[in-house]
């Protein structure tokens, strides 16, 4: 397990450093300082770093947000039949045709504008994330 191979002194806890490589061993990155330190912030002070439920319960929602984010990558994806790395509004048009048949031009033409956040006539990944998250938070 990694939180064991992180605790190499057999601790009980991962200190800060120890967390930033189990991050690496797990998701492939080096955690930023501000992640680090949000995470860190969390621990309850009278321990002397993170304790394996609290390290588990981060893994999770690291796990479940990744998980999401290759949803959304997955869809983005459908939608650009072209390979193209953004949406154009036909690109839109046609994915809404096959998930919305009945849902009028118009429509698709002022969800297009919303989600083409820098008006470049092109919805980036970045767009229809941010979109689909924005849509998230509303439904909650």
């Amino acid at each position: 397990m990694v939180f064991k191979a992180c605790d190499e002194d057999h601790k009980g806890y991962l200190s800060r450093e120890d967390f930033k490589t189990a991050v690496v061993m797990l998701f492939g990155y080096k955690p930023s300082k501000i992640e680090v330190d949000s995470v860190m912030s969390s621990i309850n002070p009278n321990t002397s770093g993170m304790l394996l439920e609290g390290f588990l319960n981060i893994v999770r929602k690291k796990k479940e947000a990744q998980r999401y984010r290759n949803e959304v990558r997955h869809i983005f994806t459908a939608f650009d039949t072209y390979y193209r790395g953004f949406l154009t509004l036909e690109d839109f048009k046609k994915a809404f045709r096959q998930v919305a048949p009945k849902l009028p031009e118009r429509t698709v033409l002022e969800v297009f504008r919303e989600v083409d956040r820098d008006s470049d006539g092109h919805v980036s990944f970045r767009d229809f994330e941010y979109a689909l998250n924005y849509g998230q938070k509303e439904a909650r």
